[in-house]
């Protein structure tokens, strides 16, 4: 997938980032992208709904969720420029992975959204894909960064573990659009 249109590259990366991540998307005529987070991370909603401003109608907002969670939401407005992205996660009906070229700052997203560290290691929480969209994104790590992750059992579902010897790589490529407040998630 290789749709800018009249997004700009961040916006794009973004975009990318958060359905690789958290992110959903919704569409009737066009598509929506909501991004929610717990209230914890706030400060993560509002940069990416200042990037995303003139896709948003109104400002983020908490809300209650099941119980007592707390979650930060910022949607968009239904725009014709998500709606290709929306085609292309989605158009199976259920959301996976499309043919793509990640950029840093989407695989930093990705990260800080859904990575998470296993001692020396970094996990890209991919439960939520089929098999089939885990392997893809496998190889591109591969083939567009030189990084390594396969595939692990995580109960009854997989996700992706990187090579121990791919993290330090994996951090210089993500680092300069890495929110400090995400630090943690990478090993010492």
């Amino acid at each position: 997938m290789n749709v800018v249109g009249s997004l700009t590259e961040v916006q794009h990366s973004i975009v990318i980032g958060s359905l690789l991540g958290d992110g959903a998307m919704r569409c009737k005529a066009n598509a929506l992208l909501e991004i929610n987070h717990c209230f914890e991370q706030r400060a993560y909603v509002d940069w990416k709904y200042r990037h995303l401003i003139d896709l948003v109608g109104t400002a983020p907002k908490a809300r209650t969720g099941n119980g007592s969670r707390v979650a930060y939401r910022s949607t968009t407005l239904s725009r014709s420029e998500l709606t290709p992205y929306h085609a292309s996660f989605y158009g199976g009906g259920v959301k996976s992975i499309p043919a793509l070229e990640l950029t840093p700052l989407a695989l930093a997203v990705w990260f800080m959204d859904d990575g998470s560290k296993s001692y020396r290691t970094v996990y890209l929480n991919t439960q939520q894909f089929d098999v089939p969209s885990q392997e893809r994104i496998e190889a591109q790590l591969q083939s567009q960064f030189g990084i390594r992750v396969s595939l692990k059992r995580d109960k009854i579902y997989y996700r992706l573990r990187m090579a121990v010897e791919s993290v330090s790589r994996f951090r210089r490529i993500i680092d300069p659009h890495l929110l400090k407040e995400f630090t943690y998630k990478l090993p010492a």
